[in-house]
């Protein structure tokens, strides 16, 4: 995913209830005594339905899909900015 909700109404970036159907493909593992464990899983499609803020319900308009920080190319927000220096010792 390269992109993220921003609820414009109350400027919440991190709680949403989002709706959405998926299909996918996957390879299920039983063991003898018929467990099952999903080991890979391959979405075909996936459709977002609704997005609703947790901290105000707004929905509908007020909810904006943005670019998540550091995404290809742009210069704010990126890897090593604004980190109070803490990618530097891995340099070292």
């Amino acid at each position: 995913m390269s992109t993220r909700y921003r609820c414009s109404a109350c400027g919440n970036l991190t709680r949403f209830d989002v709706t959405s159907t998926r299909r996918t493909r996957a390879f299920w593992h039983f063991t003898l005594g018929g467990e099952r464990s999903i080991e890979e899983e391959q979405v075909l499609d996936a459709v977002v339905e609704s997005v609703v803020c947790r901290w105000c319900s707004a929905s509908g308009a007020a909810i904006e899909e943005i670019p998540l920080p550091g995404g290809e190319g742009e210069g704010e927000g990126g890897a090593g900015t604004d980190r109070g220096g803490l990618s530097s010792p891995a340099a070292g």
